[in-house]
């Protein structure tokens, strides 16, 4: 181990406990669902693209968001499905970004094809906005340098990997993940910082993430 990877600041590790929490507020046509993508908190657009990774996290790929998922089963508008399906979550930095891609894919579609605007859901199928709630937890873990920082990973809870890889960049609107900006900023290694930025986390599961992360510091050892 040399001088430079020794850090200004530990990185320290934390983790999240999260509560789902209804809004009370649902739709049941295109319409009202677009409506309401635009006026309820990012939270809420946070829980609907990320739920399933949350709640399945050996699963992958990961499975379609919940708009896409409703607009494909319940509407039965298996085209607009598609394309909300298909947005790259990784690209966008902030969940107004997101958002805005939501949007603006689901008022096109509209524009296009102005009778899926008439399709309703049947009662009990209603889109039921849901919001997620984190709270942030410290963990026993930190690291100084590369080598203690591999052995926290091997040993964090995958809530920890998911907090720092996916929440901190996009929820708390950080523009890269924890790992990549600790890197970068305290051990002054951008090159290992933007390998580990280009993983596309939504292509693993969990556990294969952290194994991946795992791998890539190895190999700057």
């Amino acid at each position: 181990m040399t001088q430079a990877d020794q850090n200004k600041q530990p990185f320290k590790f934390y983790t999240r406990l999260n509560i789902s929490e209804l809004t009370g507020l649902r739709a049941s046509t295109l319409t009202q669902l677009l409506s309401l993508i635009k006026e309820v908190p990012g939270s809420c657009i946070y829980h609907h693209t990320h739920r399933f990774l949350q709640l399945h996290q050996y699963l992958s790929p990961e499975p379609p968001n919940d708009f896409a998922y409703w607009v494909t089963e319940v509407l039965g508008e298996d085209e607009l499905g598609e394309k909300l399906a298909s947005i790259d979550t990784i690209q966008y930095s902030t969940i107004r970004s997101l958002r805005e891609k939501i949007i603006k894919t689901t008022s096109e579609y509209l524009k296009k094809n102005s009778l899926a605007k008439f399709k309703f859901a049947h009662e009990g199928e209603e889109f039921y906005f849901i919001k997620s709630l984190s709270f942030i937890l410290p963990s026993k873990y930190s690291a100084n340098n590369l080598a203690e920082f591999k052995g926290a990973l091997e040993k964090v809870t995958l809530d920890s990997i998911y907090f720092h890889v996916f929440e901190s960049r996009l929820r708390l609107e950080k523009g890269t993940n924890d790992f990549s900006f600790w890197i970068e900023t305290s051990l002054g290694n951008k090159a290992l910082a933007d390998k580990i930025a280009r993983l596309d986390p939504y292509t693993y599961t969990l556990e294969d993430l952290r194994k991946a992360l795992i791998k890539i510091v190895e190999q700057e050892q």
